[in-house]
């Protein structure tokens, strides 16, 4: 009976060390899995991220390369428009000289005719001008008369007046001299008694010391 109950015991811990051993792989086991789910997200978030920014990137490129297009293709519109308006601008142009052509060539005609009508007339206009001339010369001559006259009266009432003028200042002059003389003369002898009497007043207080 003592050998069973040991063989029992003996099983009982034998049995305990392999649930521990177990229970012990069991939370490694789950530890790992748990830790390698974790990466596996983080793996597949990093991932996720990577694509989203390769696809933004890709965008950017797709959207920075359509803008390079767009803009060659809007040069060479532009170019093109440059072009026809240029094309347009000549063919105005052309048509334009054509025109002026044609109006040049109206109005020489035009001249042409008009000068034949005009020669006629000018030949009246001549002879109806010389007439003309002719009374104008004649009238000229008399304001040439005239006017010779009338500078001539006035060259004289200038001269006149000049002389009247000069003889008026000449007596003018002639009377501020005098009085120039005159008050000179008496500054001259009060200057002179003043000192005559300064001397005899200078004698007197010398006699006197």
């Amino acid at each position: 009976m003592p050998k069973k109950k040991n063989i029992k015991n003996k099983l009982k811990k034998n049995n305990s060390k392999k649930n521990n051993g177990l229970a012990k792989i069991a939370s490694i086991t789950t530890k790992s899995i748990s830790s390698a789910f974790v990466n596996f997200k983080k793996k597949q978030e990093l991932k996720k991220i990577k694509e989203i920014k390769l696809k933004k990137l890709q965008e950017n490129n797709n959207l920075i390369k359509e803008k390079k297009e767009l803009k060659i293709l809007e040069d060479k519109l532009k170019k093109e428009d440059n072009k026809l308006r240029l094309k347009e601008d000549e063919l105005r142009i052309k048509e334009k000289e054509l025109k002026s052509k044609e109006d040049q060539q109206k109005i020489e005609n035009e001249r042409l005719i008009k000068k034949d009508e005009n020669l006629i007339l000018l030949t009246n206009d001549l002879r109806n001008k010389e007439k003309e001339l002719k009374l104008k010369k004649e009238e000229q001559n008399r304001k040439e008369i005239d006017l010779k006259v009338r500078e001539e009266e006035y060259k004289a009432r200038e001269l006149k007046e000049l002389r009247k003028k000069q003889k008026e200042e000449r007596l003018k002059q002639e009377e501020e001299n005098r009085q120039k003389d005159f008050e000179a003369q008496r500054i001259k002898a009060w200057e002179e008694k003043f000192d005559e009497e300064q001397r005899i007043k200078l004698e007197e207080e010398i006699k006197k010391e």
